[in-house]
């Protein structure tokens, strides 16, 4: 009999936008893939909003659970996660700054009036009084320790049945603080989450121990080597932020969501110039990094799952727009579904080595959806996101026969 196979899961960051994503990716794979059970896996690493998911997983809650709390608020009141949670203002910060004002103007007019030092210098010391975030995360915190809490769960490193890793980065050294590691996994769980999500600007950083820690994902992108050297079968690494390529983008003008695409992304302005600009640097990043996991650990299966860069939907999608939610997930569900039907012959022969197989019923069965309630329509007469692939899968294959003449 083969003995039960060493499978790891590593989950990037990617805000909120990134959750739902790999929650519903992650529902995918877990009812598609016969012998998986992503809530009973060897080990976890989780990175900024993967930390939230990794943590639950090892926790025992299955990605069904999951959805149903963060996706579609239903379960049990201390599971149902609020997304306002995320949009508090972080007022004990505001105040620090505030109370810090009189000092840092009178060191502004001394360094600029008394020393005669330039504006820029004078600019430079009001900065200090400037707070380092604008969301207060501590509810979060509060909501996973209470999650946590409950009887079969831990928020304590140490007494999980399975290996956790949830990483963020000191800010004064640069440097990853592995928590859940050996000499990392003193703190609760519910706090390392906190500080592995603590992206600078939006969250302050997160004081534990004396030191400031800030989001794990300014240092790496997915962190899986921490796993790998457990010395895995499998891993399976989940990527929800990619750069959109808009040169072969489909051909539609017009969103599921019923908002108008963005012919050449210039178009969208500095926010979407940004975000493109911010997936592209940890997208490469994250292409070195499989290349050399790859060469470090040719032992393990490493099998990377992410949306398909041609998807507008996922790109355009506001990351803190929670009413969007639902129907993000539902998308991430389907196009998942259509990644495993796509790499079907090599996945199949990969799973098979550790005694996993692909469900072709469950696959093929074209009515499966993700949410019970369906997912908010587009507005009548837009074409749905279904219709809009078929669509664009018709016109490649016409384009073919073309070339093919």
């Amino acid at each position: 009999m083969m003995n039960r196979p060493r499978i790891g899961v590593a989950l990037a960051g990617g805000g909120p936008l990134g959750a739902v994503y790999e929650l519903g990716a992650l529902c995918a794979l877990d009812e598609a893939i016969t012998g998986l059970d992503l809530a009973n896996c060897h080990a976890y690493v989780g990175v900024s909003a993967g930390g939230f998911i990794a943590a639950a997983l090892a926790n025992g809650m299955s990605p069904r659970e999951q959805c149903a709390s963060f996706i579609e608020n239903e379960g049990a009141a201390h599971d149902i996660f609020e997304p306002s949670l995320l949009l508090r203002p972080a007022w004990g910060e505001f105040a620090r700054r505030l109370a810090a004002l009189p000092r840092v103007a009178w060191q502004a007019l001394w360094v600029g009036a008394l020393q005669r030092r330039s504006a820029s210098v004078t600019l430079e010391q009001f900065g200090h009084a400037l707070p380092t975030g604008l969301f207060s995360n501590t509810g979060v915190e509060a909501q996973l320790r209470r999650q946590f809490a409950v009887a079969g769960r831990s928020n304590d490193f140490r007494k999980l049945q399975r290996k956790l890793v949830l990483v963020a980065t000191d800010l004064d050294s640069g440097e990853s603080a592995p928590f859940g590691q050996p000499g990392w996994d003193g703190i609760p769980i519910s706090q390392a989450v906190q500080a592995s999500s603590a992206l600078p600007g939006l969250f302050p950083p997160v004081e534990i121990g004396g030191r400031c820690y800030v989001d794990g994902a300014l240092k790496k992108t997915l962190h899986a080597s921490v796993l790998l050297d457990e010395g895995l079968d499998l891993l399976l690494c989940l990527n929800p932020l990619v750069p959109f390529d808009a040169a072969h983008a489909p051909r539609h003008r017009v969103l599921s969501s019923g908002e108008p695409r963005i012919p050449k992304l210039v178009d969208g302005g500095l926010p979407v110039v940004l975000s493109q600009t911010f997936r592209t640097l940890i997208h490469s990043r994250l292409e070195l990094g499989m290349k050399g996991y790859e060469r470090s650990h040719p032992d393990t299966d490493i099998l990377l799952f992410e949306p398909d860069q041609r998807d507008p939907e996922m790109f355009l999608a506001n990351t803190f727009g929670y009413s969007q939610r639902r129907r993000l997930a539902e998308h991430a569900y389907r196009q998942t579904r259509e990644q495993l039907r796509a790499q079907r012959p090599l996945l199949a022969a990969k799973l098979a080595r550790h005694g996993l197989t692909l469900d072709d019923a469950v696959l093929d069965d074209h009515h499966r959806t993700l949410l019970r309630r369906p997912a908010r329509r587009a507005r009548p007469g837009l074409p749905s996101a279904l219709a809009v692939k078929k669509l664009e899968q018709v016109l490649d294959e016409l384009e073919v026969a073309l070339l093919a003449d």
